[in-house]
């Protein structure tokens, strides 16, 4: 099995002598936070969704209904600076990477106010000031990238880290091994999520991955690696503490698999006729908002009727998204020119 990092009790220290946070746990607050960013993130990728059936979203469209926990506790483990690439599944992470998500509808229905100035739609999203460096519709391409970015952060010597998403896909690629041989070689303050949500498009991991446990994929290179539930935000919020900690103190890369699941096929023309409506609702029955809800519920953290009202405003926050986008131009001719090479 491969090495893990030991949940931190008392606070560690990098090789510089500063101080780096122990784990804390979710408290009350935190739960109630993980719980409106989740429900914000499926009721705009429900929309997402109707809109797309509306003929108003063009192109490929990947959503991320049922995976919501892993960014949303990922994100909740950051600190400023932290540096964030993923695939072309984004829009859950660009949303949790602060950003109004107005903004992001704006960008799937192709608007000038989108955070792509409406060029780069689904799969190429965009928020540089909140250090979302994208939205890859290529493959692993953000392997690399994110790679380039934890190298930058060691660089600057500035303690912030690189995190960086693919799939249970993605992992299979050559890039992704140059990547991490690269990560370790040079100690890079460097995560990988591997959000591993059972299929590569519309093929099993079993059937395509010689080696499923996707934790494993780094021993090679000597980076540990750690398996997760991915439908439990306060298990993923842990976890990404403590790889946050082991990164930040030197010891370079490492590698987080997010076991999770998507409920909608692979992109929105996908019918997913290569799972059973049975393994669906399995799934559905560990839902990572619905096992929140329990547990605010029962630590009496929150009544059944609050959440209620927080889901009842999001809803109202998201017909507001709407019409944002609806009501906003589409981009000038002019455009088209524009941010295509770099003339400096």
């Amino acid at each position: 099995m491969a090495k893990q990092p030991a949940k931190q009790k008392k606070p560690v220290s990098n090789p510089k002598g500063k101080s780096i946070a122990e784990v804390k746990a979710a408290g009350k607050g935190d739960l109630l936070k993980f719980y409106e960013d989740m429900v914000l993130i499926r009721r705009f990728e429900e929309k997402a969704g109707q809109l797309y059936g509306m003929g108003l979203i063009g192109g490929f469209c990947h959503l991320y209904i049922g995976q919501e926990a892993v960014v949303v506790g990922m994100q909740a483990a950051m600190r400023k600076g932290d540096c964030v690439v993923t695939s072309y599944r984004d829009h859950g992470h660009i949303v949790a990477s602060g950003i109004a998500p107005k903004y992001v509808m704006a960008e799937l229905t192709g608007r000038a106010t989108g955070c792509s100035k409406g060029k780069g739609g689904s799969m190429h999203m965009f928020n540089t000031p909140g250090n979302f460096f994208g939205g890859h519709g290529i493959v692993a391409a953000q392997v690399p990238i994110g790679t380039g970015l934890a190298f930058a952060q060691k660089y600057k010597k500035n303690q912030n880290l690189s995190v960086t998403y693919l799939g249970d896909g993605a992992v299979n690629q050559g890039q992704v091994y140059e990547s991490f041989n690269m990560a370790k070689l040079w100690n890079l303050p460097a995560i990988y999520v591997i959000e591993n949500n059972g299929y590569a498009m519309g093929t099993s991991v079993k059937r395509s991955a010689s080696t499923p446990e996707l934790y494993k994929r780094g021993e090679s290179f000597g980076i540990p690696g750690k398996q997760v539930d991915g439908m439990d935000v306060v298990k993923v919020y842990e976890a990404a503490q403590e790889a946050a900690n082991y990164v930040r103190s030197g010891k370079g890369p490492i590698i987080l698999e997010m076991k999770t699941y998507r409920y909608r096929g692979h992109s929105m023309s996908d019918p997913a006729k290569y799972r059973s409506k049975d393994e669906v609702e399995e799934y559905k029955g560990h839902d990572p908002i619905e096992q929140l809800k329990r547990m605010l519920i029962e630590k009496k953290f929150a009544t059944e009727e609050r959440l209620k009202d927080i889901d009842k405003k999001i809803r109202e926050d998201i017909k507001e998204v709407e019409q944002f986008a609806k009501d906003s131009p589409l981009p000038d001719e002019s455009e088209l020119w524009t941010d295509i090479y770099n003339e400096a």
